[in-house]
């Protein structure tokens, strides 16, 4: 995957979201759909810095190894 950090996105529009499975702890992830197609992921402890932001093609890939188990421990 190429995280495409430090590139310029627009996410004036970004609507973040929370995986469901939060456990409320402030040790998660957003999500937010990006205007051009892609994907940008943040730390919710820490929404001010600059996200990281994935194609659709690279996100579809880390969703599909999250359902593999491929990040188990």
């Amino acid at each position: 995957m190429s995280m495409q950090q430090g590139a310029s996105h627009d996410l004036s529009g970004a609507v973040w979201r929370k995986s469901s499975y939060s456990s409320g702890t402030g040790q998660c992830v957003e999500v937010a759909r990006l205007a051009d197609g892609g994907w940008a992921v943040r730390n919710t402890r820490e929404p001010e810095k600059e996200p990281h932001v994935f194609t659709d093609g690279e996100f579809a890939a880390f969703r599909a190894g999250i359902k593999a188990g491929e990040f188990d421990e």
